[in-house]
């Protein structure tokens, strides 16, 4: 099976798992944890076999826009349904499985990168790490998003919806934090191997990514440092972490964007 059959195959699992959990959020459908999971797992499976043909292939490693976007949402998809079995986290599979499914739809109809020399350890090092952070990021900012609405809810005293499946706030608060300490942790490893292994991480090429990555880190490391000493959270906690996130993903994505499509 070609990485096109697989990656329709994914496409359907999530759009079913997504469209699900949906009704769940809305008290149209009952809530069925498992059988998300079951979806979901279908749907990351055959996403994850595309990936694995889409990146290597006969005549190397294709690690372009395309291959990077399907391997970052893989590993979104991945770690949201691995941490749904300890935490509160499977409503946000309504806004990671259709980005996987955007992903997806654009690795078949979008542009195919020239393949990449042999990687060696320590590039591999930053590349892994940069993803796990950035899908702990991700994360954090769709759960950002889930917290903002339960605060309006809560604030306008709203009581039908979606904050009837909704943990309460101070847990939903409590993961969001957990997610950012995680990202920033590995945000970390990936920014300090990034500077070990890659001779010249401010070259013409890398310099946008380098310097935005470090201003997410450092917005990310404010916010902690404020809901530590200060006691930010709500509405505070939301906006630094949706801020920090655009700025991640514009140096995890901007590069590749400018180059490969933008400058061919």
């Amino acid at each position: 099976m070609d990485a096109i059959a697989l990656a329709l195959i994914a496409i359907v699992f999530y759009c079913a798992a997504a469209t699900y959990q949906l009704l769940a959020l809305q008290r149209k459908a009952p809530n069925r944890p498992p059988m998300i999971r079951l979806l979901g797992a279908a749907a990351v499976l055959n996403h994850g076999l595309s990936v694995w043909l889409a990146i290597f292939q006969s005549d190397g490693l294709h690690l372009g826009l395309t291959e990077m976007s399907l391997l970052a949402t893989f590993t979104i998809s991945l770690m949201l349904l691995i941490s749904s079995f300890k935490k509160p986290v499977l409503n946000l599979s309504i806004g990671v499985f259709p980005m996987s499914m955007l992903a997806l739809i654009f690795a078949i109809w979008g542009p195919v990168s020239a393949p990449s020399n042999h990687l060696p350890p320590g590039l591999t090092l930053h590349i892994l790490s940069s993803l796990v952070a950035y899908s702990l990021i991700v994360i954090a900012a769709c759960q950002a998003l889930l917290v903002s609405i339960q605060n309006y809810q809560l604030k306008h005293k709203q009581t039908r919806g979606i904050i009837q499946v909704l943990p309460p706030l101070q847990t939903m608060e409590r993961l969001l934090f957990e997610l950012i300490f995680s990202g920033v942790i590995i945000l970390t490893i990936a920014i300090g191997s990034g500077f070990i292994f890659i001779e010249n991480l401010f070259a013409q090429h890398l310099a946008h990514k380098t310097v935005l990555s470090l201003m997410a880190w450092l917005v990310f490391a404010v916010l902690l440092a404020g809901h530590r000493w200060l006691g930010w959270r709500g509405m505070t906690a939301v906006r630094w972490t949706l801020g920090g996130a655009t700025l991640l993903v514009l140096g995890y994505f901007g590069s590749k964007v400018a180059l490969e499509i933008l400058l061919n």
